[in-house]
C-alpha cells in the first residue's frame, strides 16, 4: 500500500508542469505550451525508475545512500548531494515535532529537493547564454538583464517555462545517454533563448 502511494508520488511529482504522460510531449507552465520530443517518455521512465527501484533505502531512512544514487545525473556531484542532504536534515528537524508525519509527505520533500537541484543545473547555463546573447546585440548591464528576467519569471512567461523544462530534459537525456534527444533539446533551447533575448531587447529599445 505504502509502495503504491510512493510510486504515485514519483509519477505525479515528476510529471507535474513538465511532461504529458505517454505522449512524448514536454509542456511548460501549462499544457498549452508544449514541444513534442521523441523518446522523451523513455528517458523520464528511466528517471522515475531510479526513484522507484530504490525506495527501500528511503523507507529504511538511509537518505544519504538514496541521494547518492543520483550522482549518475549530469552535474550532480558529491557537493550537490551534501547540500541537498543538509537541506533535508534541516527540513526533517523542523518537522520532528509534527505528530505522525506522513511518509508520503517526507518522500515528496526528498523528491522535490532532488528535482529542484537537477532542474537548476542546465537552466543556469541557459540564463548565462541569454545574458551573453543580449550583450552581443546591445550594451546592457548584468543587473538590468537580471531585472528583466526576474520580471519574466514573475509573469510566468511561457518562453521561460518551456526553456526551464527543455533544460531539465536535456540534463536527463545526457545522463541516460540519449544523445539524439539531448541534441534536439539544445536546438529547441536555442530557439527559446533567442525569443527571450528578443523580449529583453524590445523592452530596452
Amino acid at each position: 500500500m505504502i509502495l503504491e502511494q510512493l510510486y504515485d508520488a514519483t509519477n505525479n511529482l515528476i510529471n507535474q508542469q513538465f511532461y504529458k504522460d505517454g505522449q512524448d510531449i514536454i509542456i511548460g507552465r501549462t499544457p498549452e505550451v508544449s514541444v513534442k520530443i521523441s523518446n522523451s517518455g523513455q528517458i523520464i521512465r528511466k528517471f522515475k525508475d531510479l526513484f522507484n527501484r530504490n525506495l527501500h533505502l528511503f523507507l529504511d531512512g538511509k537518505y544519504l545512500q538514496f541521494l547518492n544514487l543520483f550522482k549518475k545525473i549530469k552535474g550532480i556531484d558529491e557537493n550537490y548531494i551534501n547540500e541537498i542532504y543538509q537541506d533535508l536534515q534541516l527540513k526533517f528537524h523542523n518537522l520532528k515535532d509534527t505528530d505522525n508525519i506522513d511518509i508520503v509527505v517526507l518522500y515528496a520533500i526528498v523528491l522535490n529537493s532532488l528535482i529542484s537541484s537537477i532542474r537548476d543545473i542546465d537552466f543556469d547555463d541557459a540564463l548565462t547564454e541569454i545574458n551573453k546573447r543580449v550583450k552581443k546585440k546591445k550594451k546592457i548591464s548584468d543587473n538590468k538583464i537580471q531585472r528583466e528576467l526576474d520580471m519574466l519569471f514573475m509573469k510566468n512567461n511561457d518562453n521561460v517555462s518551456i526553456l526551464y523544462n527543455l533544460s531539465y530534459l536535456d540534463t536527463l537525456a545526457e545522463s541516460f545517454n540519449y544523445r539524439k534527444v539531448a541534441h534536439i533539446c539544445k536546438i529547441q533551447k536555442s530557439k527559446y533563448i533567442n525569443r527571450i533575448v528578443n523580449i529583453i531587447l524590445d523592452i530596452n529599445n
